[in-house]
Parts: C-alpha cells; structure tokens; sequence
C-alpha cells in the first residue's frame, strides 16, 4: 500500500483554550490559527471565548480584545480597520475576506479564522506575500508615457475614459481573490493570479498611459495570463465587489484583437 507523508507543519492539531469571562452573558467561540517558526511545533487552533456584549461588531474587533486582554501573543496585521487598506486579509469561515468588515453574527457557529491560504505563514495569521508583491512591481503599476518632460498641468480625461477605470481602481490589493484561486495555487511561481491582473488591465485601460503595446506583449505569455480557466473563486470572494475574472476577460481580448 502506497505511503504518503504530509509536509511538514499541514497537520493543525487542537490548541489551548481560553474560557469566557467571569459573568459573560453572550458568549462566542473563536477557533484561531496558531503558529511560530521558533517552537518546531505544527499549527494549532487555540479557542477564545469573547462575550459579544463587551465587543464590536467585527471579527477584527473580536482578535483585538483576544490580543489586548487574554493572548498578547495572538499575531495579525490590521491597519485602517475601514475596508481600505486590506492588511487584515484572512479566511474567517471559510472564505478569504476583511476581518474589519465581516459582522461576527455573519457567521453560524464557531467563528473559525485562518491564514490567508496557500501562502507560507509568517506567524498566525500573518502570510508572506512577498512574491505577490514581487508580481505586482512586474507589470509596473504606475503610468508611462513618452513624454519626455512632465506636462505643465494634469493629464486629462475624458469622463468616458474615466469610467473606464470604475471595478479597477477601488482594489486595495488585499490579496483575497489571487490566494483563493485554484490557478494561483498551482502555479504561484509563474501566473501573476487575479489581483495583479485587474491591476494590469487598470493601467492598459487609462487614456493617460502610452504603454497598453507593451504592457500587453509582457502578459501575452501561456503561464503570467493564460493559467486562468475562469474559475470565478475570484471574483466570489473580492471583499470590494470587483471583477477580476472580467478583467482578465478583457486582456484575453484586446491580446486576440490586436493580432
């Protein structure tokens, strides 16, 4: 009979628990993710209960009391905690979302936070995105032009150029939709994954960029854009509402278009 062993640290086993406190009316159990690098040991779930009714609405507001008042060592990013920045990315119930805009009483039972998945972890609920980012950087997010001195005032737009720009512009590059997609998870290494394409077709879409010729020779390659097979994972867990299946819809296009 065929053997196989597990990588190392993909077995989560049962963590500590943490009881309510005393007179807590409202109780909820948080199932968190627990890991460090400097312990050897494989991942965890450490159960907080919170009582609801000394808490926010939000999962994020629930991870900082944990942090604050029972478990300083419980590991997250968060910043803006208003749906802007996409640093408190994570997988609460099962799908990728922001924890500061996901209502607790959203989730039936258990409120079960992970990871970002099929990232290396850096620590708990901390993903190392740096090869994400490395993808971004690649298809040179900023605008290009000929122009061999900047003008002597803004570049305009007309208001049918600027709409152009509506479902593109509004990505916080939460990373939500590229780790949860079947694609990305299979080839990382070479597909650029949802989120940097949307934001690729943001810039070959702007009147005001003179590099759509080339930003499209860079994506016209079987792996960096045509390892998407319309999955949809994508465009289902955007924590914004955007598209990016559409907009690697779009780039497919204008590639078949121009040949």
């Amino acid at each position: 009979m065929a053997e196989f062993t597990l990588p190392a640290n993909s077995k989560v086993g049962a963590g500590k628990t943490h009881d309510a406190p005393p007179g807590a009316t409202n109780a909820r159990d948080f199932r968190v993710y627990r890991w460090t690098p400097d312990d050897g040991q494989n991942p965890s779930l450490d159960t907080y209960t919170v009582d609801l009714d000394d808490c926010g609405p939000m999962v994020l507001d629930a991870l900082i009391k944990i942090k604050n008042e029972v478990d300083a060592t419980l590991t997250f990013r968060r910043s803006c905690r208003e749906g802007v920045c996409g640093s408190c990315a994570m997988n609460i119930d099962g799908t990728n979302t922001l924890a500061c805009t996901k209502f607790i009483d959203d989730v039936k039972g258990d409120v079960k936070v992970y990871p970002l998945p099929h990232m290396p972890v850096v620590k708990d609920l901390v993903p190392d995105l740096t090869q994400a980012y490395a993808q971004y950087a690649a298809i040179k997010p900023w605008m290009q032009t000929q122009t061999p001195a900047p003008p002597d005032r803004e570049r305009l737009q007309s208001e049918e150029d600027r709409k152009k720009l509506d479902g593109l512009y509004e990505c916080i590059m939460c990373f939500c939709c590229t780790t949860s997609c079947p694609s990305y998870w299979w080839n990382a290494d070479r597909y650029l994954g949802p989120a940097v394409l949307l934001q690729a077709y943001r810039w070959i879409v702007d009147s005001r960029d003179e590099a759509a010729g080339e930003r499209l020779d860079e994506l016209e390659d079987p792996f960096r854009l045509y390892r998407c097979h319309t999955i949809m994972n994508c465009t289902k867990t955007c924590p914004k509402n955007l598209n990016p299946a559409q907009a690697i819809g779009e780039i497919k296009n204008m590639l078949v278009e121009r040949r």
